[in-house]
């Protein structure tokens, strides 16, 4: 298991990425549209993909210190 923390980096990352990108347009549609709920609910996606994508990122940096 410890041997693919450099592939399960990569992998948190990328989906960080994308839930970051999901909340950021969640995020700028609710307030197109007037729509708070939308907008914290986008916040919260965009949080939650930013701390998976951290999550690869130190899991890629222990992956390179063995």
């Amino acid at each position: 298991m410890a041997d693919d923390l450099g592939t399960d980096g990569l992998e948190n990352r990328a989906k960080g990425t994308a839930k970051e990108v999901e909340g950021k347009v969640r995020n700028a549609v609710g307030g197109l549209t007037g729509d708070t709920s939308e907008q914290l609910k986008g916040k919260g996606k965009e949080l939650e993909g930013k701390a998976q994508r951290k999550v690869g990122e130190a899991e890629n940096n222990a992956d390179l210190d063995r």
